[in-house]
Parts: C-alpha cells; sequence; structure tokens
C-alpha cells in the first residue's frame, strides 16, 4: 500500500504532516469561535393609579413619552383607573430607564403625583 501524504493548509501551500500529528514547521492553526448573542432582557414600564392625577395628563403622558394614539392612550388610561396600574410598553433596561425618569421628571414638573416604574418581563 502507498502512503498517503496528508497535510494542512497553510496559506497556498501544503505542508506535510510530522510523525506524531504536528505540521513540522512549528505554525499552529487557530480556530476561530463564532461569539453567541443573546437577546437583552427585557422591561415593562408601567403607570400607577393615585387619586390626584388627572385622566388628561395621563393620557398626554401616554402620547407624548410612548408614542400611543388618543384611542390606546385612552385605553390604557382606563386600565390604569380600574386596575391599579397599567403597561405603557415593553423596552430593553436602558429605554425603560429613561422612559420612567422622563415620566416622572414631567409628572413633577406640573405637580402631579404619577408613578412611573419598571419591572423585568
Amino acid at each position: 500500500m502507498a502512503a498517503r501524504d496528508e497535510g494542512v493548509l497553510i496559506g497556498m501551500a501544503r505542508e506535510p504532516r510530522a510523525p506524531g500529528g504536528g505540521d513540522g514547521t512549528g505554525a499552529a492553526v487557530i480556530t476561530k469561535t463564532k461569539p453567541v448573542t443573546k437577546r437583552p432582557k427585557l422591561y415593562r414600564v408601567l403607570l400607577l393609579n393615585d387619586d390626584y392625577t388627572p385622566m388628561e395628563f395621563v393620557i398626554e403622558v401616554l402620547e407624548r413619552f410612548f408614542n400611543k394614539d388618543r384611542d390606546g392612550a385612552t385605553h390604557i388610561m382606563l386600565h390604569v383607573h380600574h386596575n391599579g396600574v397599567g403597561e405603557c410598553g415593553i423596552y430593553t433596561y436602558e429605554v425603560a430607564e429613561t422612559k420612567v425618569t422622563q415620566v416622572m421628571d414631567f409628572a413633577r414638573k406640573h405637580q402631579h403625583p404619577l408613578q412611573c416604574v419598571m419591572e423585568e418581563k
């Protein structure tokens, strides 16, 4: 039987393998690993009901900061009013945190006790 010359492709040349599995050149074979990306955690942004913030103000907040149309904002506002809490949207941590801060600052500026929080989904 004829011996088969196994080789490792380095650049454009084939180098014969040395006995023992090395390639005889001192060159190393580098393997690339593909990074596995995970989806970021998501957070729900919630409005909490209170007895003092006007419904119209809550609708304005939903339209301004969560891009809801008038009907969608009214629906969420009524859900908050009847159930004590309502979801405004689901976002990554940084976006959710920013929205909560914007809503809280806006409510304080207009002297309303509206509470906005976020929780992991």
